[in-house]
């Protein structure tokens, strides 16, 4: 029985994919920085997340203040011990140690004669001193703002006692807060740098498979015998994509992989308990990231066809690798939320669609089939670019 020539088509493209693969795992300096670069950063990237937030949780159960003239405010420091804070004095250099970051608290500044005017009913004013350069001295301002409010409401509730008004006659209204988002909602909006990590994982993985497979092999003299055989340029436009694309989806299997362990290291408890990363979710990503892996693989290898050499194909990347990384600050700088045209756009798709698994969300048959078809097209003429560049066989 003959075999037509679509088999072999197929037969010299999976010879072709083979060897490629082979080739680009065979250059183990760069897979090894690449494996560096994209899998083991991803838990790190945890470590890190979960050290930060671990840090505020300290600051806001410390429950600290630091204070400059407490000893003129003996009513006010004792509700502040009442609450179960502690008062340190602030050093005097505070305002240059809080521009300079040397302190990490704000500060209280409480005038001489606070205890006189709270006694005679005249309003006394605070002051509390931070800077909005320095994160940590920030983030503990809201606390001790709120804590001085309840000082203040207590006292206005004390005055009103004294003089037989009841509270209740100046408080209109009740408000009652509800928060709709759940925790894995929340969980979310501290992880939203794990999509970005991941889709960067791709574009590495494809980065360095795609360049040698084309301008490398184009300036080691390696690519003229290969045109030289009686195999199809289709054929071996697939071949190589295959392996580019492999070597892309490969990276990203290691670096979703990779959160499942790096959970057990996370330092913060609520985080911990919030970040939800299983098995479904590594699937869900994976078939988020296969069409854009397709994608990449062609784009990079249709631009670098087009170059003479290996650095002049490093350097016309780089603007494939950018606009990759910047297309996420969309949804960053975009104050009205997820819009349709998002699932549009590759790889603006995958990071929103991610998202949605982070935050629990079912994802539609039409949330798929979109972003899939739309990164099918695309690579479709990415391949036909790059077989008719082996087919006209223009080589300066």
């Amino acid at each position: 029985m003959t075999r037509g020539p679509m088999h072999g088509a197929w037969a010299g493209a999976w010879q072709v994919f083979t060897k490629e693969l082979r080739d680009a795992l065979r250059d183990r300096r760069t897979l090894a920085m690449v494996l560096l670069s994209s899998v083991a950063m991803g838990p790190l990237l945890l470590v890190a997340l979960s050290l930060l937030v671990a840090e505020f949780e300290a600051r806001a159960d410390a429950r600290e203040v630091y204070a400059v003239g407490m000893d003129a405010a003996p009513t006010l420091r004792n509700y502040i011990e009442r609450q179960a804070w502690t008062v340190h004095t602030a050093p005097a250099d505070h305002a240059d140690a809080l521009v300079t970051r040397r302190l990490e608290h704000p500060v209280l500044v409480v005038p001489p004669g606070f205890e006189a005017d709270l006694a005679a009913g005249i309003v006394p004013e605070l002051l509390l001193v931070s800077s909005s350069a320095n994160q940590r001295a920030q983030g503990s301002a809201g606390s001790v703002a709120a804590l001085l409010r309840g000082f203040s409401q207590e006292q206005a509730t004390l005055r009103l006692a004294l003089r037989g008004v009841p509270v209740s006659a100046l408080q209109a209204v009740t408000v009652q807060q509800r928060d709709l988002a759940d925790p894995r909602a929340r969980a979310a909006q501290l992880t939203r740098l794990l999509p970005f990590f991941v889709l960067m994982a791709v574009v590495y993985g494809a980065l360095h498979a795609a360049l040698d497979t084309t301008a490398g092999e184009r300036e080691r003299g390696s690519l003229e015998p290969l045109l030289m055989t009686p195999l199809p340029r289709a054929a071996l436009v697939l071949g190589k994509w295959g392996a580019v694309a492999v070597m892309g989806m490969g990276v990203a299997v290691l670096a979703c992989v990779g959160f499942l362990p790096g959970q057990w290291l996370l330092r913060s408890e609520v985080l911990a308990a919030m970040f939800q990363f299983g098995w479904r979710e590594v699937a869900l990503f994976l078939a988020l990231l296969l069409p854009v892996a397709a994608l990449l693989a062609a784009l990079l290898m249709a631009v670098a066809i087009r170059c003479r050499s290996f650095k002049e194909a490093q350097a016309s990347s780089t603007v494939v690798v950018l606009a990759v990384s910047l297309l996420p600050l969309v949804t960053a700088f975009q104050t009205g939320g997820e819009q349709p045209w998002h699932l549009w756009v590759p790889a603006l798709a995958q990071i929103t669609l991610m998202q949605r698994v982070l935050e629990g969300e079912a994802l539609g048959a039409a949330d798929l089939l979109l972003p899939l078809v739309v990164a099918l097209a695309v690579a479709a003429v990415c391949l036909l670019s790059v077989a008719r560049q082996l087919r006209m066989a223009v080589w300066k």
